[in-house]
């Protein structure tokens, strides 16, 4: 995980310092209140569990659990939606504004707050009571709502724009066409959570962060159908002319389409218990990274690591700028491991590295009692593209190079050290003399050699040069070596 990413998290996604970003959110409001108790029995008056009620809690719900992400993650936040007349509505209000969210709220006569009631036994949620009305709002209620929008981009002058759309009658495709339009002509950037089988009221938006299901029905696609539903998400992409356009895929992480191609970044989470609002987490803390000047695919790595922190919460839950930060770190320490890899692991990472245009270098060496030398020549290396691959001498190849007594570390201590320099990618173990055969299968962008050869004497610089790569020599730092360091600890 990029270092990158934790400087942004930290720093509340400020750009150097600065006052929060601003993001303005339309769309479908809900109240989510939940009922916690204990199951011990079934009812005698019909076969179902009595839940034992120990607590009531209530929740920013739909959109508004979008502006509480935003919020939480040091943003400043703007929510525009209707409520009803009744204390729902009320409750709503006053939970924004408890929250720091900046609510435009416009409230209807006669149409109830959408409120979802749940029951949960334990971890379990066993039952789901919705108060709602999905028909379409009133005329004049929706134009009101449109003008108080407008009225807020012009004056309280957001950063980005999500259209939060739960279905619910709020976002209908003349106020998406015009509230797109005139984010668009102000510069603002338009990052929609999508709902229904038609996304052409959706056009001219920057990014649309649909679901599997959800791409699977807009695309008219099985939801199995992984190819149909890129294939179709891709051409969604195209027709309705926006930037990017994320797929998330539970358990299989995101699948990012852009005009360059489609990139495919893993899940995180570690363990799951309720996916509700991930969805909402994913477009707030995408939207985060971009105001804070990262492109899409980091923009979604990051929003990746926020899901992977909120399913594994009972109920709708905002993720905040501690958890994040943590997720971040823990990625980082387990990643060390991961980048030590098979020929066959580092051949997949590879091709996805390369899927996303990244330029792969290639060193190799016995790395024998790591020294300031080797940090300074594997930074410099790293330097040369955008993904380090370090071939790692096993210890019988170090043994017929360096003679009997080395390496001083054993092998797996040596890869455990060098995954752990934020400039190595990955690491993968060769048992010949020279990694000339590794090089040949990998085929870097660039191999990269330390010391006084010439390029045209270095193991593999055939195959690298025949597919189009270039050889590189660079120097080593003058007076560390660990030859030098073994003198000096046995004459201590």
């Amino acid at each position: 995980m990029s270092r990158q990413l934790a400087d942004i998290v930290h720093h509340a996604f400020r750009r150097d310092g600065h006052v929060p970003a601003r993001v303005l959110v339309v769309g479908d409001l809900m109240l989510d209140r939940y009922l916690w108790g204990d199951v011990d029995r079934i009812s005698p008056e019909a076969p179902v569990p009595v839940v034992r009620v120990t607590r009531n809690t209530e929740r920013l719900g739909g959109s508004a659990n979008v502006a509480a992400n935003l919020a939480g993650l040091g943003l400043e936040a703007a929510l525009a939606g209707h409520v009803g007349l009744d204390v729902e509505g009320t409750r709503l209000d006053a939970m924004l504004s408890e929250s720091g969210i900046r609510p435009v709220l416009t409230r209807t006569n006669g149409r109830p707050t959408t409120t979802k009631t749940r029951v949960i036994g334990g971890h379990q949620q066993m039952l789901r009571l919705d108060q709602e009305d999905n028909g379409p709002h009133a005329e004049s209620a929706s134009q009101s709502l449109l003008e108080s929008v407008l009225h807020e981009m012009e004056t309280w002058q957001p950063g980005a724009l999500i259209l939060s759309d739960y279905a619910k009658g709020t976002l209908t495709a003349e106020i998406c066409q015009r509230l797109i339009a005139a984010a668009r002509t102000r510069g603002i950037p338009v990052l929609v959570d999508p709902k229904g089988h038609d996304y052409r009221k959706y056009r001219g938006a920057t990014a649309l962060t649909p679901n599997q299901k959800e791409a699977a029905e807009a695309c008219g696609c099985g939801l199995r159908d992984v190819d149909a539903i890129l294939s179709g998400t891709e051409a969604l992409r195209r027709e309705l002319e926006l930037d990017f356009l994320p797929v998330t895929r539970g358990e299989h992480g995101i699948a990012l389409m852009e005009a360059g191609g489609v990139s495919h970044l893993p899940a995180t989470a570690r363990q799951v218990f309720d996916v509700s609002g991930a969805g909402d987490t994913v477009i707030a803390t995408l939207t985060a990274g971009l105001l804070a000047g990262l492109d899409a695919a980091e923009s979604c790595r990051l929003a990746n690591l926020a899901a992977g922190v909120v399913v594994a919460k009972v109920g709708t839950v905002p993720v905040t700028l501690e958890e994040l930060l943590h997720e971040i770190e823990w990625q980082d320490a387990s990643g060390q491991t991961d980048k030590v890899c098979d020929e066959e692991t580092l051949l997949r990472r590879v091709a996805a590295w390369r899927a996303r245009g990244e330029k792969i270098v290639f060193t190799n060496g016995c790395f024998d009692l790591l020294h300031a030398g080797h940090v300074d020549y594997l930074e410099a290396a790293r330097g040369e593209g955008d993904r380090l691959v370090l071939g790692l001498n096993t210890d019988r190849s170090v043994s017929a190079l360096k003679g009997p007594t080395r390496p001083v570390v054993g092998e797996q201590d040596r890869a455990r050290v060098l995954a752990a320099l934020e400039s190595v990618d990955a690491v993968v173990l060769f048992d010949e003399d020279t990694p000339e055969r590794l090089i040949c299968r990998l085929l870097p962008d660039i191999l990269v050699k330390g010391g006084d050869y010439r390029p045209e004497d270095i193991a593999g610089g055939d195959c690298v040069r025949a597919n189009g790569g270039e050889v590189h020599v660079l120097s080593f730092v003058d007076g560390r070596s660990t030859s030098r360091l073994i003198t000096a600890i046995r004459e201590s």
